[in-house]
């Protein structure tokens, strides 16, 4: 990837990455790339949407992906990055509640929570079969 900074006209990308500016426009169309656009309606393509096209072009180029495998590859990569965002403030408020808990000298309390939290799916399962046992 490249160093950049700026925004970037739909002639100057296709010069940059050696394509026609027809195939940013289906990108476009077809929903890959969303670049923003001036009063003028010109297309201007940012940093975010540069590091995006290399990703596209590296999946359609190294890869032989179709457009419509690129489509589901970056709605699973961006819902992947969506989970980590979710992960990460999970971790952190686990290690917050952690310390203050801690802090408190009551851990003893929160492990009796995290128990009486916790459904075993495999007794649900069980009970389930149990009362299907008796009703047959």
């Amino acid at each position: 990837m490249r160093k950049r900074k700026g925004y970037y006209t739909i002639g100057v990308v296709a010069k940059m990455y050696d394509i026609h500016p027809q195939t940013l426009r289906l990108y476009e169309r077809e929903g890959l790339l969303k670049p923003s656009r001036t009063e003028g309606n010109t297309r201007l393509y940012s940093d975010k949407d540069l590091e995006r096209l290399e990703f596209i072009l590296a999946l359609t180029r190294e890869l032989g992906v179709n457009l419509a495998g690129v489509d589901i590859i970056l709605n699973m990569k961006e819902q992947m990055e969506e989970m980590q965002k979710q992960i990460d403030q999970l971790i952190e408020f686990i290690q917050n509640e952690l310390s203050r808990v801690q802090k408190e000298g009551n851990i003893n309390t929160l492990m009796k929570v995290q128990k009486a939290k916790v459904i075993c799916l495999s007794d649900i399962i069980n009970e389930k079969r149990e009362k299907l046992k008796e009703s047959n």
